[in-house]
């Protein structure tokens, strides 16, 4: 929020060391919102019967129980920071509402108490979320290791028993243990938690392999390089933390607005109630003056200022697949300059398919042959690529002939006989490492293209390649071009992927700065560094290795249906149906909130200005201050509404088509 009275931070933090465990942290979250929704139903169920007329011994009870249930723990916080010679302006709303009731205006003090009530609850619940999701991040590190022992022998140890220079054994299926080297063996392994590579990625001696990922199926011997303390993995939920942190010289500088405006609130109340009776005004006079004061001078309109257009906003792009998870992300989203995008699940959609069908001419087939040819093969295999080529074949409506003698070797390809012909299919390095020719040139063009190219041998005689790759989001060109429109620079690509493939991406979408080969640290690195320069970074991503820098950005924004747990949790927002075209369109969306907060403000504060001076120089009536300070609450909090209407939200890639 804009006003003052946003003084927690903007993002919760995750648990520093020393914190409270998660369950305490849980069980902290649950009750504040048990409390708060109490106080809720209870103003919900007395405001009727007090506008109504009704008796005041209907309402009265409730009223008070709402007091007493919503402001019992701010108000206890702000004793105890008394007691520090710290004060905030829970308390003062706390007095204020007390205030309020003590001179008849019940209702505008239960208002005070629930909006702050609610407010303290959602921050409490979504620190909790955040920082179960963190500390779940670890689980993806095995809990045990098979250590070998120099006998021949193996023992099973816990994984982070596992010291540098000890080798393990990863077995088909496992995650493996610890960041280290393969000393033998060889496997595919899918490490997209990692570096975001949306296919496995094969490994032989000599080859890094980090902890937490998954081994296919092959056997590896790996030696341990790092101490799981300081693998991969355990950086990551570091780099999340320490990010969430650097939010805290903001909050700082928030809480030295709070405490000038609550110590100034608290002198002029007590000077409008003391100078008074200093020159001979009688007590009654004097406490409804400064009691009219507490009532104008309350912040009502200033809080109604910024919330009103900006959980608008958040109504409307919730309506339209955008999921902003608190006010604070809303107005941060109108404010970036610069856009870092990711690459898998991004700005594709992070599911390998089948993208060439490049026959040779001498094996005289045709596209749907070759494909037919090779999904025979690969009918039985469970790698990606695989399922990639059988499910091209499925979608063309290709008969597969029976495959028999299957085998799969890790980091080969596959062999089976399909109609008496042997067929082999893999990759090219591998399965023909010295061809040259037409099938070089094929294998360097789909290459030269940014695919993943596959071999297929009839007989041990090429017969064709295969390219697979991961589809382009229909709308990511024009979502890159409406994002440079919005910032006055194109967005930049952050990519653990490889530089060939990157750049190739990046020419179809508009993108020319390409940021490639890079792991998590790099990424925040990146984002630090133009934070450094002042610029405020959007980063956009969907896996557990874009959660540092979605962190580290000053807004984050995670890809909803296939984005891990971690990133759905730090993201400051989540689009919810992965349509990319939806970005621009809140942030564009966000722009025009922060616009009605700022004529909000100024209503506001116009308002409260006016009748402050009228109390303080003349003799400002009750019901017209009352009437004057609701009037405020009524126009801003209708200005910021305007923004749930449909003509509110517009895509400036619908706008200007691709």
């Amino acid at each position: 929020m804009s006003s003052v009275l946003d003084h927690r931070s903007a993002r919760p933090s995750a648990p520093a060391p020393g914190a409270p465990s998660r369950r305490r942290t849980r069980v902290l979250a649950l009750s504040e919102a048990r409390w708060a929704l109490a106080s809720s139903a209870l103003f919900l169920t007395a405001l009727p019967l007090d506008l109504l007329g009704a008796p005041a011994w209907t309402w009265g009870p409730l009223f008070a129980a709402t007091y007493v249930t919503g402001g019992w723990e701010p108000g206890w916080e702000g004793l105890k920071a008394l007691k520090d010679k710290t004060l905030d302006v829970d308390l003062l709303m706390v007095v204020a509402a007390l205030g309020a009731a003590a001179i008849g205006q019940v209702l505008d003090g239960a208002l005070l108490i629930v909006i702050f009530a609610t407010s303290g609850a959602l921050e409490a619940v979504a620190t909790a979320r955040t920082a179960d999701s963190v500390r779940g991040l670890l689980d993806l590190a095995p809990p045990t290791a098979t250590r070998l022992l120099p006998d021949g022998g193996e023992e099973t140890v816990p994984a982070e028993e596992v010291k540098v220079g000890d080798t393990i054994l990863v077995r088909p299926g496992e995650r493996v243990g610890a960041d280290g080297r393969v000393l033998t063996g060889e496997s595919d392994v899918d490490q997209a938690t990692i570096t975001g590579e949306p296919l496995p990625v094969a490994k032989q001696h000599g080859d890094q392999v980090f902890a937490g990922t998954v081994n296919g199926t092959g056997a590896l011997r790996v030696r341990v390089e790092r101490d799981p303390s300081d693998s991969v993995i355990a950086r990551i939920v570091r780099m999340v933390e320490e990010a969430s942190e650097t939010k805290a010289p903001t909050q700082l500088f928030i809480e030295k607005i709070e405490q000038r405006y609550s110590v100034g609130m608290v002198i002029t109340t007590l000077a409008v109630f003391a100078v008074p009776l200093a020159f001979g005004s009688d007590l009654r006079s004097a406490l409804l003056r400064a009691m009219t004061f507490m009532i104008v001078a309350s912040p009502c309109a200033v809080v109604l200022s910024t919330m009103p257009p900006l959980l608008s906003a958040i109504a409307n792009a919730g309506r339209h697949g955008v999921l902003a998870k608190s006010a604070v992300v809303m107005e941060r989203l109108g404010q970036i300059d610069t856009v870092a995008l990711d690459k898998t699940g991004t700005l594709t959609e992070g599911t390998p398919r089948v993208t060439d069908l490049r026959p040779l001419p001498d094996s005289l087939l045709t596209e749907e042959a070759l494909l037919a040819l090779a999904a025979a093969a690969e009918h039985a295999s469970e790698h990606p690529l695989a399922r990639a080529v059988v499910d091209a074949a499925r979608e063309r409506h290709l008969p597969l002939p029976t495959a028999a003698d299957f085998t799969s070797t890790p980091g080969r390809g596959v062999s089976a006989t399909v109609d008496g012909h042997t067929v082999r299919v893999g990759s090219p390095a591998r399965l023909q490492p010295a061809a040259t020719g037409p099938v070089q040139e094929l294998v360097r063009e789909v290459e030269d293209a940014g695919r993943t190219a596959v071999l297929v041998l009839r007989d041990d005689t090429p017969v064709g390649v295969l390219g697979i790759a991961d589809r382009l989001r229909p709308d990511a060109a024009a979502t890159v071009a409406a994002l440079t429109a919005l910032t006055g620079r194109p967005p930049v690509l952050l990519t653990g992927d490889n530089e060939r493939a990157a750049e190739h991406l990046a020419a179809q979408v508009g993108i020319t700065d390409v940021r490639a080969g890079l792991l998590p640290q790099d990424k925040v690195t990146a984002v630090r560094q133009w934070e450094s320069e002042g610029r405020r970074v959007l980063v956009v991503g969907d896996g557990v290795n874009d959660a540092p820098a979605l962190a580290a950005a000053h807004c984050g924004i995670a890809m909803g249906k296939a984005g891990s747990d971690l990133a759905l949790e730090t993201a400051d927002a989540v689009v919810v149906r992965d349509e990319l075209a939806t970005i621009p369109a809140v942030v564009g969306l966000s722009r025009t909130a922060r616009r009605l907060v700022v004529q909000n403000l100024v209503i506001a504060g116009v308002f409260i200005a006016a009748l402050v001076a009228w109390d303080l120089l003349g003799t400002l009536p009750l019901p017209l201050g009352v009437a004057g300070h609701e009037g405020s609450t009524v126009i801003v909090g209708l200005n910021g509404l305007r923004l749930l209407r449909e003509a509110a939200w517009k895509s400036p890639v619908q706008a200007d088509g691709p």
